[in-house]
């Protein structure tokens, strides 16, 4: 029997060729992401380990408790200083002690945009010794930077910027721009800089006039003499510093932490890709499944032969699962193979859009290799599990006397009941799911959702005779009787169409969903921006630092601006129940937000306040009623609710006077000023209120158009790398299509002689086959677009909570475009079957058996 599965195998080449690649592709999509997740942690871990190369303990400061994360100045407090650091120093086994002063720094680039990454544009202190030399930070050009005015940068950034050592270059902190001359370029390997950030270095003075005080640091990093043992001097540097006000971390524990955050980072875009590679070999199933059955059913009177010479049941069974291993085998090896160029491609795409991956080596682990090959393996062969069964419980005198018998009565009977259940049972969960609110409701909406993409599935056989003797009708009043053969052979086997079918339909369903929704919160966000804001300009900054109080009131005085209202945020809690506070300009707010007043009318008093709707009824307050308030700072104060507003995003939950907000806040800055010009945005005001505000590059000034954009582009963003992933499942879906075309055109043999010898052309056996599959093209496509239509309507709720304006909207060019590419589908898919059935010899199709 195995000699007969190997012998079938290479017997039927070309059947099956269209099986492995299906297969192929999938193993080839969870290889390509083992190996890129063990390729990307393996490069960062050895970045990380070089970092911390020569770190034996790391001395760090701990805040008190509810202490500020910094002072009225706005900057950091700490007790390590150059006493603490040389009592550490002279401990026995120490060689060496650096001491960091670290904080963030944002360079403007040759257009004004910033260069790096937010929060990774680290700065920090240029510590030389008697060479001139940072071991840490090696110089590639020009020299360290020794004085107040001097600034030194890493390679990749200075490239970015297009900085030469002894140009100017213009950067911030958290307030306005600053200018330093480069007199030296470096180079780093710190993950954090690598990975898409930047990196500025000043001598320590600079560095601690800048983000502490004089004489503080934020980190002691200790260096031990060779032969000392690390935990011991842990322990002695611990022994000496301050009790609850500094901790010191071995660097084996710092190595270990820093591992397991990489872990962490790569473990959800790691689960992401694997979802999306079981989503393909899912699809891919459906291919083998109905592939083998094909194959089971075409050589009905070799089983039977089989079983007639003495063959049981079970050898049957073993021979139909070895062929599948053999093919799942063999297809999971090329496709392993393709998984490592998957992989090189993916780090590549993500470094070009600014990931910043450190380099390293391709890492094909055991475990990478392993776990590809035995889901090929496996997934192919329960694939082939029931076809295989099928083929043993057929009668050796049944299958002598007919190829293909039609399915049982019965079976069909007991599949539709099954699916009628299971579909009613998603089906209800999904109308459950249609009336929550809180996106902690995700895991049940996913449930319903494959509960009901299952039923259907199981379904589709019984759906596939209404809608394909629909498109039957269209087709033969076109295509006259070209359609009507189509649709005859797309009906003859309906547990063959319809599993065609499946694979396509659940690409597209899980497309149409993501982009129903990604679209009708595209929409919803608009609003939010259209009916929350009467402001021209939202100014901000990158980094969320603020915005000093005196530069904004010079923009309330440019000659362009009719009003302007700072946004200051604090937060206050009444009975357990914590609520944000807006503290702006009582008297202009109304010029630049929407405050549509359902009760009550605006703040007024100094202790006053309005509320949202949604607070005021989550809380149960009510205009008029007076709150014992207790501020983030322990302060507590008497507030008067003087209205009630509709939700408006822009202001938050509570709106007050700045006095209100302005004793409880850490550091004195206004979040955002919300900007009304008199005459319309303009590009002339938007550089003039730059300008007022120190030309930093940290500022964002966004008009209504930019706002539009930055939210629609993060959706977007979302959206194609969605199609893209899913892209896989419809090209396996595809090649499910030209498979099952293939096939039956094999098993028409003689039905395609018989019609050839009674008159119709070659054109028309290829417009018979071409409209065969565009037939079972949209088939798959008109249930899986209906399909996630209706899974995007029942759980497209679940994000009304943090979008109030959400609201079913269908793209209908989107979903038109998908059935477009449904149809396109069905004829480039049918290309190669219709030339095959076209090319067949008329005799010898009449002829054969």
């Amino acid at each position: 029997m195995l000699r007969t599965a190997l012998r079938n195998v290479l017997a039927h080449k070309a059947r099956l060729m269209m099986t492995a690649l299906a297969v192929l592709l999938g193993v080839a999509f969870v290889a390509g992401t083992l190996i890129f997740s063990d390729t990307v942690g393996e490069a960062i871990k050895k970045a990380s380990a070089k970092n911390l190369a020569g770190v034996a303990v790391s001395v760090s400061a701990v805040a008190e408790d509810n202490a500020p994360p910094t002072g009225k100045d706005g900057k950091r407090t700490t007790l390590l200083d150059d006493k603490l650091a040389d009592k550490v120093r002279a401990l026995p086994g120490v060689q060496s002690v650096r001491r960091d002063v670290t904080g963030t720094a944002t360079l403007a680039g040759p257009d004004g945009i910033p260069i790096g990454k937010g929060w990774q544009n680290l700065a920090t202190n240029f510590q030389p010794d008697k060479d001139g030399y940072d071991a840490r930070y090696p110089l590639m050009q020009g020299r360290g930077p020794a004085a107040g005015d001097e600034i030194a940068l890493d390679e990749a950034t200075a490239k970015a910027a297009h900085y030469k050592v002894g140009d100017a270059v213009r950067f911030a902190t958290d307030g306005p721009v600053l200018t330093k001359r480069l007199v030296g370029i470096v180079t780093t390997d710190d993950p954090q800089v690598t990975a898409g950030g930047s990196l500025a270095l000043f001598d320590t003075a600079t560095a601690q006039k800048l983000y502490l005080h004089p004489g503080q640091f934020d980190e002691l990093v200790v260096g031990a003499a060779p032969g000392t043992d690390q935990q011991a001097l842990t322990a002695k540097v611990r022994a000496i510093l301050p009790k609850d006000r500094a901790q010191a971390t071995s660097g084996t524990e710092l190595a270990a932490e820093q591992s397991r955050m990489i872990a962490e980072q790569n473990k959800s875009l790691s689960q992401t890709l694997l979802v999306f590679a079981g989503i393909a070999l899912f699809v891919g199933i459906f291919i083998i499944a109905n592939t083998f059955t094909m194959l089971i059913s075409q050589r009905s009177r070799e089983i039977a032969l089989l079983r007639a010479v003495g063959a049981s049941r079970r050898q049957v069974v073993r021979s139909v699962l070895a062929e599948a291993g053999l093919l799942g085998l063999v297809s999971s090896v090329v496709g392993f193979a393709l998984g490592a160029g998957i992989a090189v491609g993916l780090r590549a795409v993500l470094d070009a859009n600014g990931a910043g991956f450190p380099d390293g080596p391709v890492i094909i682990s055991p475990a990478a290799v392993l776990s590809s090959l035995a889901v090929g393996v496996v997934v192919t062969v329960l694939a082939a599990w029931l076809p295989s069964r099928k083929a043993a419980k057929i009668a050796p005198v049944e299958a002598l006397n007919t190829v293909e018998a039609p399915p049982a009565l019965r079976s069909l009977v007991i599949r539709n009941s099954l699916g009628a259940i299971v579909t009613g049972l998603g089906v209800a969960v999904m109308f459950y799911v249609s009336t929550l609110k809180s996106s902690d409701d995700i895991p049940v909406a996913m449930a319903g959702s494959l509960l009901t993409m299952t039923g259907v599935i199981i379904l589709a056989p019984l759906l596939s005779r209404p809608l394909v003797s629909l498109a039957g009708l269209l087709t033969t009043r076109l295509f006259g009787i070209g359609g009507k053969l189509a649709k005859q052979n797309a009906l003859r086997n309906p547990r063959r169409t319809a599993a065609t079918a499946s694979a396509l339909m659940i690409g597209l369903t899980l497309i149409t969903g993501m982009t129903v929704v990604g679209n009708s919160a595209q929409l919803a966000m608009d609003k939010m921006t259209a009916n929350g804001l009467k402001a021209d300009f939202k100014v901000g900054t990158s980094t969320f630092t603020g915005l000093d109080v005196e530069l904004s009131k010079k923009v309330a005085d440019l000659p362009g601006v009719e009003a302007m209202a700072p946004l200051r945020r604090s937060g206050f809690e009444v009975g357990g129940h914590y609520a944000g506070l807006t503290g702006t300009d009582l008297a202009a707010v109304g010029k630049v937000a929407r405050l549509d007043f359902t009760s009550g009318s605006a703040a007024h008093g100094a202790d006053e306040i309005a509320i949202s709707q949604t607070a005021a009824k989550e809380q149960g307050w009510h205009t008029g009623e007076t709150l014992n308030a207790t501020f983030f700072d322990k302060k507590t104060a008497k507030l008067k609710i003087a209205g009630i507003y509709a939700d408006n995003p822009v202001i938050g939950e509570a709106v007050g006077a700045t006095s209100l907000v302005d004793p409880h806040m850490t550091e004195l800055k206004n979040e955002e000023l919300l900007v009304k010009a008199r005459g319309g945005a303009s590009e002339e005001l938007e550089k003039q209120i730059r300008h007022a505000l120190g030309d930093s590059p940290l500022l964002k000034v966004q008009d209504h158009a930019d706002l539009r954009k930055e939210n629609a582009g993060q959706i977007e963003t979302v959206l194609y790398i969605v199609y893209g992933l899913l892209g896989m499942a419809v090209i396996i879906a595809v090649v499910g299509v030209v498979n099952t075309l293939a096939m039956s055109v094999f098993e028409r043999t003689r039905e395609i002689g018989m019609l050839r010898a009674i008159g119709l052309a070659r054109t028309g056996i290829k417009q018979m086959v071409r409209l065969e599959s565009v037939v079972i093209s949209l088939f798959g496509a008109v249930l899986g677009i209906g399909v996630g239509i209706f899974l995007s309507w029942a759980g497209g709720n679940l994000i009304s909570q943090g979008l109030p304006t959400y609201e079913l909207l269908l793209p209908w060019g989107r979903l038109g475009l998908f059935l477009l590419i449904a149809l396109v589908v069905g004829v480039l898919a049918a290309l190669w079957p219709a030339r095959r059935a076209a090319r067949l010899n008329m005799l010898e199709a009449i002829g054969a058996q």
